[in-house]
């Protein structure tokens, strides 16, 4: 399904089918978990453009198929080796970027989280009207344990959802990965469905948004000009975290137990000449 007419490449990454204003976006790699590589973050990018200025869009749902949502952004993918200075700019504007994506998209946009999500698939999901989950979801932002900061306004969106204590569960040292019904509990999701009654309730919901004329707003009572705020501080943070030491050493570690040899050469390359570079940030 390639309804908005997206590039081959883009159309191989996510499907599009629009019917009776409610599109439906669906992450379409699931051998791959539905992980944000460059390529899928460009085809999330065209998509949404193409549904804010296509007027036979009234309503968004983004999903994914096989067992995951979205294991997130592909750090390894992500980063390649250039002048510290160039990097941390690229770093700082691709993760601002990636969220304006959500921030920016102007139709009432629901999350249908089919299973497993991870990192910036979680923080991005917050960023729209709202979120229905299957019981088979989880949610988890392991950014403490990588040695990063929060990201996707999740430093201050979290605490605005779920209060500070559930907040800091997810954010901090604990990396609580709350199930479906745990979020729904604490505030991070609005919906929990049986699995097999994901998309049809998605659907109905979306379909419901499209005959109220349902407008585009963030949940918690944020305002899109306080996230971007927030976003663009938090890309800044996120681009000092991941130049710093424990990311760095912590990165090669995990990409080499996956027998990913090369980038897990490269970040460890970072890591040790780290004191001769950072002085050129």
């Amino acid at each position: 399904m390639n309804d908005l007419s997206l590039t081959s490449i883009a159309a191989s990454h996510l499907l599009t089918h629009l019917t009776d204003g409610v599109l439906i976006m669906t992450m379409n790699r699931p051998k791959k978990l539905n992980g944000w590589t460059l390529d899928m973050m460009d085809a999330l990018g065209e998509a949404f453009v193409k549904a804010n200025t296509n007027e036979a869009v009234k309503a968004v749902i983004l999903t994914g198929t096989g067992n995951y949502y979205s294991a997130g952004v592909n750090l390894g993918g992500s980063l390649k080796l250039m002048h510290p200075k160039k990097l941390r700019e690229l770093i700082v504007k691709n993760n601002k970027a990636l969220f304006e994506l959500f921030l920016n998209c102007e139709k009432p946009l629901l999350i249908a989280v089919n299973g497993p999500a991870i990192g910036a698939s979680v923080t991005a999901s917050t960023l729209a009207n709202s979120i229905i989950a299957s019981e088979n979801a989880t949610f988890s932002t392991p950014f403490a344990a990588l040695g990063i900061t929060p990201e996707g306004c999740s430093s201050v969106h979290f605490p605005r959802l779920m209060g500070e204590k559930n907040a800091q569960r997810m954010l901090g040292s604990e990396g609580w990965k709350p199930k479906a019904k745990e979020a729904l509990e604490a505030g991070l999701v609005q919906k929990v469905v049986p699995h097999e009654q994901l998309m049809d309730e998605a659907e109905r919901i979306a379909r419901d948004w499209v005959t109220s004329k349902k407008q585009r707003q963030f949940m918690a009572g944020s305002q899109l000009d306080d996230l971007k705020k927030v976003n663009a501080r938090e890309s800044e943070q996120l681009a000092d975290a991941f130049l710093g030491a424990d990311f760095l050493r912590e990165q090669s570690r995990f990409l080499w137990s996956k027998k990913k040899y090369a980038p897990s050469v490269m970040f460890f390359s970072l890591w040790s000449l780290r004191p001769f570079w950072a002085r050129l940030i």
